[in-house]
């Protein structure tokens, strides 16, 4: 199985040639977009390309790891979406901001473009869920919400990872929502939220108590919202939740 070249971007030494073995490699079910991205991923993380540092043009990357453009600007155009670089006109592309070292300690950074993806269509729908779950909720429902939390917040005050109690909470909220749909669409996503939220939860159980406080509380806020009835509550606390968890494995800097 061919590998993707580790290309050092900020190195101006001209690409190996095609005899010197710089050729990708297709690694099962993952693109050459989703590898590329996964290349220059490492290469922020790890400080090798330092925020604010301008990445080399599509040409040169196309050189450097014999790609077509297409590819290029595909591993560009989700690392923009992603918040991680910019692009400014007539200039070029830039790192916007520098992840944590975690993103790529928990998982394959060729798997992070994946997870993200994962994330942005969970913010998409579970705000919604949990507004169905606030109005819905029988007393059952409720308290496997309650149940899924505190072995959650226990797991957090030992800093372990709670991930099966994690999903648990969300797959608990989606069942409350009353709508059988919502609960098919997160199983059906079970694979990559539990590896999302293994990432998450392995950076917040390593990083300061603020942030694993935060963490817990709003998960607390999205069950107490639910508890008083309040869709709209529910809803945002939701999506203000799964976008801070976002930022949370995307920002370096990004502490609570």
């Amino acid at each position: 199985m061919r590998m993707l070249p580790s290309v050092n971007l900020s190195d101006p030494t001209p690409a190996p040639t095609a005899d010197e073995g710089a050729k990708l490699t297709i690694r099962k079910r993952k693109t050459l977009a989703d590898q590329l991205y996964g290349q220059i991923l490492e290469q922020i993380v790890s400080g090798v390309l330092q925020q604010d540092a301008k990445l080399p043009s599509e040409n040169q990357i196309c050189a450097a790891f014999e790609v077509s453009r297409p590819v290029v600007r595909e591993a560009l155009r989700r690392l923009q979406e992603d918040g991680l670089i910019e692009a400014r006109r007539g200039v070029g592309s830039f790192v916007r901001k520098r992840p944590p070292q975690g993103l790529v300690q928990f998982t394959t950074s060729d798997s992070v473009a994946g997870l993200l993806r994962c994330m942005e269509a969970r913010m998409a729908v579970e705000g919604q869920t949990a507004r169905l779950a606030a109005l819905r909720a029988t007393p059952r429902d409720i308290a496997a919400i309650e149940a899924a939390l505190r072995v959650l917040e226990g797991a957090m005050k030992r800093r372990e990872v709670g991930r099966d109690a994690d999903f648990g909470f969300h797959l608990a909220v989606a069942e409350a929502s009353g709508n059988e749909v919502f609960v098919a669409m997160l199983n059906a996503i079970r694979e990559q939220t539990e590896r999302a939220i293994t990432v998450a939860q392995s950076i917040t159980v390593g990083g300061t108590q603020a942030r694993v406080d935060r963490v817990s509380f709003e998960h607390r806020q999205i069950f107490q919202a639910i508890l008083a009835r309040d869709s709209e509550a529910a809803g945002l606390s939701m999506a203000y939740h799964l976008m801070q968890a976002r930022r949370r494995i995307t920002d370096y800097a990004q502490d609570d």
